[in-house]
């Protein structure tokens, strides 16, 4: 008899077996009485070479980050370790460039890691669309959702990216703004990037007011260098430029120094909203304006939504958490 076999006769998973033969305190009372008579039941003896090999072999949960200058997820990053290795797990973390591909990371892992669940910060839905199907065990997006995509293995917790967005444009509308750049990822490699322009333009639609995206768009990575180099390009195409949204508030910090150094001023000549609610922001000179994400509730119930299908084998759930106006000194009337 194996693991497979007492999975297979008591109801559960294989991960949730796993916990119960290795005295993991992370399985419900119900589940562990269950694995525990179907134990005694069939006399099953656990081999402890391969209980060795097993823990060799497995990394716990895995994390796959696209992105390595992405400061919101270092701060998800750090709190995840935390909650996973409490909940008796262990973590490994994976840091992919923007441009490869999160999916054949994490193939690549369940074939030579074999890790029980995986979390992606940062991801392209048009990858998970074409591969992911590849991929059987559980798994949950951070930040962005996956309720489009359909699989049963994919869970995510987000935010309204686009209605996070179109609130920022608006805020910048309401102070009196008409001539309004964007600063943000490329819209066809960054999910974030593609559903927050598309708040972008609703705004613009709702208020009717024209849009350039050869003029109004600048696009770099989502980094302090890629917001300077944006914005000294929308300085460039966009003379009489009034104010800006970033849609990460690293990329606004960028802007700032790129606005700066060509003799302007925020919010005197230029005023600009962020993205994201770093901690950060408060202490700027001027304090950045931002839409803050839920970091903290986002990290948790991602996790809690992992191990919910790794243990019990529950189906995929996607949640979204509320965003926030943090209102700071970078944007002001005209």
């Amino acid at each position: 008899m194996t693991i497979k076999d007492i999975a297979r006769l008591s109801g559960y998973s294989v991960g949730t077996v796993s916990r119960v033969l290795n005295g993991s305190p992370n399985v419900s009372p119900t589940a562990k009485a269950k694995v525990e008579a179907v134990v005694a039941e069939h006399n099953f003896k656990l081999n402890n070479n391969a209980k060795h090999l097993k823990q060799q072999a497995s990394s716990g949960i895995a994390v796959i980050v696209k992105g390595t200058q992405n400061m919101l997820f270092a701060s998800i990053v750090e709190q995840l370790q935390y909650l996973i290795r409490e909940k008796g797990y262990s973590c490994r973390i994976y840091y992919i460039d923007e441009d490869a591909s999160e999916v054949e990371q994490a193939i690549r892992l369940c074939r030579e890691r074999r890790p029980y669940g995986i979390l992606f910060l940062g991801s392209s839905l048009p990858e998970f669309r074409d591969r992911f199907s590849a991929i059987s065990i559980p798994c949950a997006l951070v930040t962005n959702s996956a309720a489009e995509l359909g699989f049963p293995n994919l869970s995510s917790v987000s935010t309204d990216d686009a209605a996070g967005a179109q609130y920022a444009v608006e805020h910048l509308i309401g102070l009196g703004h008409t001539k309004i750049g964007i600063l943000g990822g490329n819209p066809e490699v960054s999910n974030a990037a593609y559903t927050r322009y598309g708040g972008c333009l609703r705004a613009f639609d709702a208020h009717a007011l024209p849009f350039d995206p050869t003029r109004q768009l600048a696009t770099a990575r989502f980094s302090m260098a890629g917001g300077y180099n944006a914005m000294t390009n929308l300085l460039d195409n966009m003379p009489g430029l009034t104010a800006v949204f970033a849609m990460s508030d690293v990329m606004a910090l960028g802007a700032i120094r790129a606005i700066h150094e060509r003799g302007l001023r925020v919010p005197e000549d230029i005023s600009i909203v962020g993205y994201d609610g770093l901690d950060m922001c408060r202490y700027l000179s001027p304090q950045l304006t931002t839409i803050r994400q839920q970091r903290e509730a986002i990290a948790i119930r991602s996790l809690d939504l992992l191990l919910q299908a790794i243990q019990s084998g529950t189906p995929a759930v996607h949640e979204v958490t509320p965003f926030e106006l943090i209102p700071g000194e970078s944007a002001k009337a005209i």
